[in-house]
């Protein structure tokens, strides 16, 4: 185990567990604030990380935990990915030691700045940069944080703006005490990362709920109302803040609704309506007119003109490893959609497909349920190439369903195959339903590895 230790000061005494972004993130803020800081990661500390650390004078631990020092500790910060089941987070909740998320600290230290956080199973990171760029279109100072980007607590710490947008998880809700956004946005809650709760949905719906549970009257919630999960749990609770609903099924007064080809969006009884095309948005598919409504509805409680609403709906470049045209070779479209972690994802990909699939899928599973891709994967895949350690559960519910199916264990074999499988005018689509761990870093490195394949052929 190596350690390096620092000055210590008298005072708050801070333990970071894990020194990913989000724990190195916290780390500079506490100590920014005069806490007495000690990240301690049971792995190995990344490099640039690390010199961070050094750099601020922070004390750390790596490959290992002194529980002595970590159980002496005020309060721990732990790192979103670290599950409640781990022994040593037993041993600091059961000592009483207040746990928190690199969130709740940050907005600790927030000042008079204003949060838009966004959450739900799918479609965040887009939906937060779809703000973002609304917000920066219209002049606003404001950064773009949370799981997409940098880490809410530096930025707090390095360079503190009047505006946050905010991509939140649900891990890293679950350890929220005050953290209170003033407009929430819940865009759909499907099954994921059911392994975290306890194989129960309703721990997992909870969860994401937390995102309002400290809103007052004066703040905004934007939520979709044509998730029966959202709307069956919301008859449950008492909001204490002000609804913003947003539908393709029927009208609402405030919030946003499409009917037929128009967009209709308003944020508050007195103001007026925006309206606008849905075949203007530069986001395609149906899921993305989910997305644009929501963000449309946050940029108008903004009170950001609907003109400039309107421009950043028809300007926004899409997202990295989020439906991502890579190459069109040999009259085969190639797409990374190297982001879509669970099975809901690869529906919404699939269903804004037009042209037949060859679909590329697999990784570490999360207890996914791949029965609702059937009735797609009939319908537009003509073949399922397998990239994964363990493909017998994706074999089982889709190999009635499709042709062809066949195994791969990289990126490079997974592209060779769908090249041999894939003729003019087909879509090779990367669109995995799974978490990247087995074969790669994350998700950022499965797309690359994809995009470099596609490259080379």
């Amino acid at each position: 185990m190596n350690e390096h230790t620092s000055d210590s000061k008298n005072g708050h005494n801070l333990v970071i567990l894990g020194s990913g972004e989000s724990g190195v993130g916290a780390a500079l803020l506490g100590k920014q604030k005069g806490y007495e800081v000690f990240v301690s990661d049971g792995g190995p500390i990344k490099n640039n990380y690390k010199k961070e650390l050094i750099d601020n004078g922070i004390a750390f631990e790596e490959n290992g935990h002194t529980e002595q020092k970590i159980l002496a500790a005020d309060e721990v910060v732990k790192s979103p990915g670290i599950p409640d089941k781990n022994e040593l987070v037993k041993k600091i909740r059961a000592k009483g030691i207040p746990v928190i998320s690199e969130i709740e600290l940050a907005y600790r230290f927030k000042g008079d700045s204003r949060i838009v956080a966004i959450t739900g199973s799918n479609g965040k990171s887009t939906t937060t940069s779809l703000i973002y760029h609304m917000c920066k279109q219209a002049g606003l100072d404001c950064a773009l944080v949370g799981n997409i980007g940098y880490s809410f607590a530096k930025q707090v710490a390095e360079n503190p703006k009047p505006l946050y947008v905010a991509e939140i998880s649900s891990f890293q809700l679950d350890d929220i005490k005050e953290f209170r956004p003033d407009i929430a946005l819940l865009l759909n809650i499907t099954e994921d990362h059911l392994d975290r709760y306890d194989y129960k949905f309703q721990n997992y719906i909870n969860s994401k709920f937390r995102i309002i549970e400290n809103q007052q009257p004066g703040d905004y919630f934007i939520y979709n109302d044509d998730d029966e999960v959202i709307t069956n749990h919301i008859k449950t609770i008492s909001l204490t803040t002000n609804p913003l609903p947003f539908s393709m099924t029927h009208e609402v007064q405030t919030g946003a609704y499409i009917k037929g080809d128009r967009m209709v969006l308003r944020a508050k009884d007195q103001d007026e309506r925006v309206t606008m095309n849905v075949n203007d948005f530069v986001l395609k598919g149906k899921h993305n007119q989910y997305n644009t409504m929501a963000a449309g509805i946050a940029g108008s409680v903004l009170d950001i003109r609907k003109e400039k609403i309107r421009d950043s709906m028809t300007t926004f470049e899409s997202l990295e490893h989020r439906m991502e045209h890579v190459a069109t070779v040999k009259g085969v479209e190639y797409i990374n959609d190297s982001k879509a972690t669970n099975v809901n994802s690869t529906w919404y990909a699939l269903e804004s497909m037009k042209q037949p699939v060859v679909l590329i899928l697999g990784g570490v599973d999360k207890g996914n349920d791949y029965t609702i891709l059937e009735e797609l994967v009939t319908e537009k895949v003509k073949a399922i190439v397998c990239m994964g350690l363990d493909n017998e559960k994706i074999h089982h519910a889709l190999e009635p369903f499709v042709p062809v199916m066949v195994d791969t264990k990289s990126a490079q074999e997974a592209v060779n195959a769908s090249y041999r499988l894939a003729e003019k005018g087909d879509v090779v689509l990367l669109s995995p339903a799974c978490s990247s761990f087995d074969l790669f870093k994350n998700y950022e490195d499965r797309g690359t590895q994809f995009k470099n394949a596609v490259k080379e052929l």
